[in-house]
This record gives structure tokens, sequence and C-alpha cells, in this order.
């Protein structure tokens, strides 16, 4: 099992990058039958653990779990029938003031966003999965995470993954959400990551969840498939993430602006960054204060230099992430 990894050093000598690319013959397609779907899964799960837990490669670990959250928010909004655009999710819920309701697709990203954030280890571990999934469901979702994890020593990880989301859709075919997220936490567990990332969903569609009551060999085939070609699109993001951070990170000594330290903080953390609500009064995440102005000043400052961009396209209510 190989895959290239390419170093190079800054200007000044000083910042590390690191690439990982998964080979050609993973990502070729040819994934017929559920055996060849497994022996691929073991190099993009081995390459996408390895940009989690690695820190030399760079990847903005926060930064790369929100962002999948958004498309985990837009893909299951499509399996629940909402159709809500990923811009409109994204507004939804960087743009409501603190304390207004967000609506369902506001909602919908804190519920990934939160999601990200349960712990799968520790003792609180048992109380933070049934705050995310509720009272009512919290027995029989901790059983059918037992039933995963057995099932993937046996099986595999994609095979349980799948397992679990036909068990979760037995008991109610109108859980997509919860599927996917039993289907997060199984892989995460089978990784031993001490928290999820929300891969599943991606390219899942209604119909062929409906397929894994239907055709069970076939639903197990192209389910895993979706979650291999998820896993092979998040491997991708996150080395994108990585090259994206290091242009930030290489930049930021330049930066004259107060709190300019916090305010980059920020951006590898978060997928958007609303300059009022996030960078002022206070910068997020610290007890540095930063007018309303100055932080607007200091994410055009960020485009200019050529290291993020602005979202939306709008003059008002703008918001800003790292540039691709």
């Amino acid at each position: 099992m190989q895959w290239s990894l390419t170093l190079r050093s800054s200007a000044n000598g000083e910042t590390l990058r690191s690439q990982t690319k998964l080979p050609a013959w993973v990502t070729s397609g040819r994934a017929e039958t559920l055996e060849t779907v497994a022996f691929r899964s073991g190099s993009a799960l081995t390459l996408l653990d390895a940009l989690m837990t690695h820190p030399e490669h760079g990847v903005p670990v926060k930064l790369f779990a929100n962002s999948l959250a958004l498309k985990a928010a837009t893909a299951t909004s499509k399996l629940e029938g909402r159709l809500a655009r990923e811009v409109d999710i994204r507004d939804a819920f960087h743009l409501t003031p603190p304390g207004d309701a967000q609506g369902p697709d506001g909602q919908l990203l804190a519920f990934w966003r939160d999601a990200a954030r349960v712990p799968l280890k520790g003792l609180d571990r048992h109380a933070a999965c049934s705050v995310l999934v509720g009272k009512a469901m919290a027995a029989d979702f901790a059983n059918w995470l037992e039933i995963g994890q057995s099932h993937s020593l046996t099986h595999g990880p994609l095979a349980a993954c799948v397992a679990i989301m036909r068990a979760v859709l037995a008991v109610d075919e109108r859980a997509e959400r919860m599927a996917c997220l039993a289907s997060d936490m199984v892989l995460a567990r089978y990784l031993n990551w001490p928290k999820i990332l929300p891969v599943s969903a991606r390219y899942l569609t209604k119909a062929m969840l409906r397929e894994l009551g239907d055709d069970r060999q076939r639903g197990d085939l192209v389910a895993q498939q979706c979650i291999l070609r998820s896993a092979e699109a998040g491997i991708q993001l996150a080395r994108d993430l990585a090259e994206r951070s290091w242009a930030l990170r290489a930049i930021a000594p330049k930066l004259r602006a107060k709190g300019a330290a916090h305010a980059v903080c920020v951006f590898l953390s978060e997928d958007a960054v609303a300059p009022s609500a996030m960078l002022s009064p206070v910068i997020q995440g610290s007890d540095t204060p930063m007018t309303d102005r100055a932080a607007r000043r200091f994410c055009d400052r960020l485009v200019e230099l050529g290291v993020a961009r602005e979202l939306t396209g709008r003059p008002t209510f703008r918001l800003y992430g790292i540039a691709s």
C-alpha cells in the first residue's frame, strides 16, 4: 500500500508542506464488487486517517470537520426532501443573529457541526451522544453502535457503515440523518478517532437508501461505493485545506492588525467567517477586541494577499473563507 508524499519548504525555509495523494489504482473507479470496494477502501481510509492524525500533514482538523459538516448538511437536506442549497444552509447558520431561530437549514448545519464535536471516548461520550440524538433514541443508538462495531471487526468498516444505516432505517425510514450519523460514528470508532468526520452522507440519495431494504446485495454495493467516493473526496479536501492553511500561516507574520494572530486562528477553524460576528467586537475564541471596521479591513486584506476569498458575492452580509 503506497501513496506519494511530497515535501516542500516555504520561501524562508521554515514551513514544511506535505501533500498526500491516493494512487491511481485506488481512484480509477473500478469498484464493481464488494471485494474491490473493500480493497480500495483500505488504502483510502489509511490515508484519511493519516491526514487526520498526523500534524505534519498540516491539515487544519477543525476547519476540515466544519467543511465536511456543511457538505453533510447539504446532502441530508436532499435526503430529507428539502433540497436546500449549500449557500443557503451556510447563510442560515452563519448570518442568523445569536438568540434568533436559525430555521431548518441552519439547524441542520448546527446538527452536523455538533456531531463533529461529540467525543467518542471518555466518560461524557454517552451523555453527549444522547443530547445529539435525543433521549428517545439514545438507547437504540447505543445498541446500533455496538452492533456496527462488532460487524466492522468481521466484515470491515464500510460493510459495518451500511449495516448500521440499514438497521436505523428499518426502525424509521425517515431517519436518514441519524442513519448517516450512525455510519460516521462506526467509521470513526473503527479508525479510533476521538471524534467523527461527517463523510457518509455526501453522495447518498434517497433511492440508494431505499435500495438497502429492497435489494440487499445491490444496496450494499452502491452504498459502500458512495461512502468510498466520499472518503476519497474528503482526502482531496483535506489536502486542499492543508495547502491553503500553509499559505495563510506563511503571510500571518506580515499582518499588522491588532489581534491578527487570533483572527488567523478563526480562519483556520471556520469554513465561513462573518467579520461582524466572529471577529468583532471580540475575536472568537479569545478576549482580544476588534472593531467592526477593523474586522472588515482585516478580511479584505487577506483577500488582497490571495489567502482568503469572499464567499457570497454580496456587497453586505459578507462571509469569508481561506482561498482555494
